[in-house]
């Protein structure tokens, strides 16, 4: 008896255009043309960026902790995401689904519409934001070559600033309009750019360092000290701030996973982008900051500020060019594919990934425009990373769902079907078991954000609400575990 949800078997038979549309489909093996190196870049992108730089060069001055100890709790904090997003990517990889669909076993065919929305919410407020950073790179450009202008400013913004901003907003659009193809191409160019750059940003802090760079290395890696207690809890908290980083795409990896053409090809990027990636990145950013310390007296950990230090016009124009393709490429990898698929999936009929897309650039248009002047003034990142924890519990429900209670089989046939009785239709499309496990679990993720006794969690929250979503949802499911069988049964007239 051949099986419905065989992986050979990606053609969805019956069209619901309320589940259905081409980019949610299941993408075929022979439809896929990513492989280890364009999930490499994913990695690279999401780490290169201006913020991802000045968290690395930070984490060897904040903590006051040996500097080889921040360097282990870094790579820790890689190996665990590229465990966390291994086990995420691989029922992409093996049925060509993006994340709105995956998350349909475990939610509910319409209850996945609740994760999705959150997780598209982040990410269309975080697009806007990453668009004003990177306009700011042309900004620093255009500037350069022309100067800043009259000064006159509206809404916090001068005139070369917008100039930058919308070029930049329309640069994006135009990238991602031509499709994923020209999206994995960007990526592949970028990423690779940006260590060229840093590596020779290094050589020349290196070069006019001299011999006083090792003795500032040793300064940085002399620590503090803490007695063991406060050591383990810095370490710790510096696992858990990296971990963090990272949660937008470890929720949605299978968003990149379904391009992939087999899982060990998955696996091995996962590897080369995260730890052995994370690693050599914060060892380019300790020399860089160690550099800095010797040629102008203090530490810098933002590149727009060591650049201008320098005061260099050629290094100018590379470090622009540099930054902006940085921060273009993990707003892509994190802020706009992840919405796309989220706002297609409420309605797939009327919603295709490129409108989803669209709409959520309309949007961050004005999020990014309203940066300065209004939205960083009145609190509202804090809302947004309010959001961020509440959807980490989603994590564990996804993985437990699908390892442990659907023991890595899906019904593709099913996932896209709303009758009644179907095996993802639970309770008029909504699993209330699922529900109620991330409701328990979202109101701790949500506590370390807003209960100030809470605080010190704040760093490993995400990664306890996650655990906590998979462990409550496995004891409210752990009873149901034959029912996604039967369904197949049934759809097999067995």
């Amino acid at each position: 008896m051949k099986e419905s949800n065989d992986v050979s078997d990606l053609d969805i038979k019956h069209i619901d255009p309320t589940l259905y549309n081409e980019d949610l489909a299941p993408l075929k093996p022979q439809d896929r043309n990513w492989g280890a190196f364009e999930i490499f870049n994913v990695w690279s992108n999401d780490i290169q960026s201006l913020f991802g730089y000045t968290l690395a060069a930070s984490l060897f001055l904040t903590y006051g902790l040996n500097g080889w100890a921040v360097m282990a709790a870094i790579i820790l904090a890689g190996v665990i995401v590229m465990f966390l997003v291994n086990l995420t990517g691989k029922p992409s990889v093996k049925y060509g689904i993006p994340f709105p669909v995956m998350v349909r076993a475990s939610m509910g065919v319409r209850g996945a519409n609740l994760p999705a929305m959150l997780r598209a919410i982040v990410g269309i407020f975080w697009y806007g934001v990453q668009t004003y950073f990177a306009s700011t790179a042309v900004t620093l450009l255009i500037t350069a070559f022309v100067g800043a202008g009259s000064g006159s400013t509206f809404l916090g913004l001068s005139g070369v600033a917008w100039v930058s901003f919308v070029i930049v907003w329309l640069f994006q659009i135009a990238i991602f309009w031509q499709g994923i193809e020209r999206i994995k191409h960007f990526l592949n160019w970028a990423g690779p750019l940006v260590y060229v750059v840093m590596l020779v940003l290094m050589i020349i802090v290196w070069y006019q360092a001299g011999s006083e760079l090792i003795p500032a290395i040793g300064t940085i890696f002399s620590g503090g000290s803490e007695t063991s207690g406060s050591s383990i809890a810095a370490f710790m908290a510096i696992v858990g701030t990296m971990v963090a980083y990272f949660a937008a795409v470890v929720i949605n990896f299978g968003d990149f996973t379904r391009f992939v053409k087999t899982e060990r090809q998955m696996k091995l990027g996962n590897l080369l982008g995260l730890p052995l990636n994370v690693a050599f990145f914060s060892f380019i950013a300790l020399i860089i900051t160690a550099g800095t310390l010797v040629l102008f007296g203090e530490a810098l950990t933002n590149p727009a500020d060591i650049v201008e230090r320098v005061d260099s016009l050629p290094l100018t124009i590379i470090a622009a060019l540099t930054f902006f393709a940085a921060t273009v490429g993990i707003n892509l990898v994190a802020n706009f594919i992840p919405p796309a698929y989220d706002l297609a999936n409420l309605f797939p009929s009327k919603i295709s990934f490129k409108m989803g897309g669209l709409i959520t650039a309309v949007i961050a248009f004005f999020v990014g425009a309203l940066w300065l002047s209004v939205i960083s003034q009145i609190g509202v990142p804090g809302f947004v990373n309010a959001l961020g924890a509440i959807v980490a519990p989603f994590y564990g429900i996804i993985v437990v769902d699908y390892y442990l209670i659907k023991r890595q089989h899906l019904n593709m046939q099913e996932l896209f079907s709303s009758a009644p009785g179907s095996a993802y239709y639970y309770v008029n499309g909504w699993n209330t078991r699922a529900l109620i496990a991330f409701a328990v679990a979202a109101l701790f993720s949500l506590s370390t954000v807003l209960v100030p006794a809470l605080s010190a969690l704040g760093g490993y929250g995400w990664l306890i609400g996650a655990g906590l979503g998979g462990l409550f949802y496995f004891g409210l499911m752990r009873q149901f575990k034959a029912a996604p069988a039967f369904a197949e049964q049934k759809a097999n007239g067995s």
